[in-house]
């Protein structure tokens, strides 16, 4: 069998206290990554992610770009080892180091991005008015049925179809919960609200990624030396030229990533590392198809476990 490989980053949401730790100690490449986002950004991003603490990197401006970070070293050392992708893709912020894996845009550059866009996603809706839910086990019909009914007590849209069984919500408070009770009428096995910040993904949001678009524009913008996936089309990238308007949707947008999956394996993807954090992904791609190879690469086990797969 020919192995098609599709390197996929974690979103906002994989980080802990330690990400990237194991590779800085063992890979100089691993460690320069590091070097690099602490002096784009002027503080210590080894000392964030490895130390913490908790509170300090939930913070969504810091949140972004240290998983960014811890994302794209795990890359740095896997390229090290010559495990190297057919196409990428990347979960809403996991989709910028997508980009910078495709040499799209210079890491340095993106880890200063990711940090505006996290501020401006946070400052955007105050506190308390907005918030996102998880459905598990309805299909999206009826998951668009429940916001459609809810929303004549405000906003409240689809985020992120994860995968077959889990598509997240997001919008005002009341608007949400009330979907949350249509979704359960509806026969979802469960459906809860979530501990977020903001209503990520949503319409509500669409003032940050207005923000986002003058910071893209400061940046330059390079070939791609991969086919990325983009999270709004569920397709690629047709031109460098179209990467700051996507970018831009995706803040206010939902997120196809079920979709996303799909279209790669039906591309020939049938070997898939999530590169960085956490293994939310790997359970999302389980959920889309039992007939791939699913691998994560985040510490020194994952990483010789995934080696002796690709063998």
């Amino acid at each position: 069998m020919m192995r098609k490989i599709a390197f996929v980053f974690p979103g906002q949401g994989a980080q802990y206290v330690g990400m990237g730790k194991e590779f800085v100690e063992n890979f100089k490449i691993a460690n320069d990554v590091f070097e690099k986002a602490s002096n784009s950004l002027g503080y210590d991003m080894k000392k964030l992610c490895f130390e913490g603490p908790e509170e300090e990197l939930k913070k969504t401006e810091n949140t972004q770009p240290a998983i960014l970070t811890a994302s794209i070293a795990s890359y740095e050392v896997l390229k090290e080892h010559g495990i190297e992708p057919k196409i990428v893709a990347g979960l809403s912020l996991g989709e910028f180091s997508a980009l910078v894996a495709s040499k799209v845009m210079a890491f340095e550059d993106a880890v200063r991005v990711v940090k505006a866009r996290g501020k401006y996603m946070q400052e955007e809706v105050p506190i308390g008015v907005g918030t996102m839910a998880a459905f598990i086990g309805l299909d999206r019909e009826k998951v668009i049925e429940a916001c459609n009914r809810a929303s004549e007590f405000g906003v409240v849209e689809p985020a992120n179809f994860n995968s077959p069984i889990q598509i997240v919500i997001s919008g005002e408070v009341k608007a949400v919960e009330k979907a949350v009770k249509i979704g359960k009428e509806l026969g979802a096995k469960k459906a809860k609200i979530l501990k977020v910040s903001a209503p990520f993904h949503s319409s509500m949001l669409y003032g940050a990624g207005e923000k986002l678009a003058k910071e893209l524009h400061k940046i330059e913008l390079n070939d791609f030396i991969y086919p990325v996936v983009a999270n709004v089309t569920a397709d690629y990238y047709d031109s460098i030229s179209s990467v700051n308007e996507l970018l831009v949707r995706q803040v206010s947008n939902s997120v196809l990533w079920e979709d996303s999956v799909r279209k790669m394996i039906l591309d020939g993807v049938n070997t898939f590392v999530e590169v960085g954090p956490g293994k939310a992904l790997s359970g999302f791609i389980k959920r889309i198809s039992r007939d791939v190879q699913i691998l994560n690469v985040e510490d020194m086990t994952s990483l010789e476990k995934a080696l002796k797969a690709l063998a």
